[in-house]
């Protein structure tokens, strides 16, 4: 999975025509944490709170009241554009009696989230795999020393008359690079499998 998203939630606020446009972003990873940090967010005393999110190939956007086109899409359009993955930016706009036109709104949404994600710190997307390892208990000690060479996080630890087995996560870029070096280890006796969720 390539790209970057957020490393932590940003704001950023614009004033047009005396309106005030708060826009506010957060990395997120799923659909349900996404609408979860809109409810958590928005103000109900707002005139509006649009928003838009993209996870992967998914993505939504609400202009909220506002005319369509205006404000969800410009916002979905700021994600892309930045190059951004797994992010959720809600613009929250209180009207300042003067009308924007489709234009304007379209700029200032648009704008408020851009500049938002623009000015916010970013990380790069990391695509993990799950993974069992079934290893003799003698391997213990260099096994471990050998997650940390691959960025590998274990989650649980097991022992049995058979040996050792060990869940974890890794960068799936790293499995093969450990599967290797298992391979050296252990002269071929350990066993390393990919687990397509962590509870598996």
């Amino acid at each position: 999975m390539a790209g970057e998203t957020l490393q932590a939630p940003a704001s950023f606020t614009l004033e047009a025509r005396k309106s005030r446009f708060l826009a506010q972003a957060a990395p997120v990873e799923s659909p349900e944490q996404a609408l979860a940090w809109l409810r958590a967010i928005a103000d109900p005393q707002a005139t509006h709170n649009c928003w838009a999110y993209r996870l992967g190939a998914a993505y939504r956007f609400s202009d909220d009241g506002e005319p369509g086109g205006s404000a969800g899409r410009p916002i979905l359009a700021a994600i892309e554009g930045q190059g951004l993955d797994q992010v959720m930016v809600v613009v929250t706009r209180w009207y300042g009696g003067t009308n924007l036109g489709v234009g304007g709104l379209v700029r200032a949404y648009g704008g408020a989230a851009a500049e938002c994600l623009r000015t916010a710190p970013r990380r790069p997307l990391v695509d993990w795999q799950h993974a069992a390892i079934d290893a003799d208990f003698a391997l213990s000690g260099p096994l471990h020393g050998l997650l940390d060479t691959v960025g590998a996080l274990k989650l649980g630890e097991a022992f049995d008359e058979h040996g050792l087995h060990l869940r974890l996560r890794l960068p799936a870029s790293n499995f093969e690079d450990l599967a290797n070096r298992l391979r050296d280890l252990s002269r071929g006796a350990a066993r390393l499998r990919r687990l397509e969720t962590p509870d598996e």
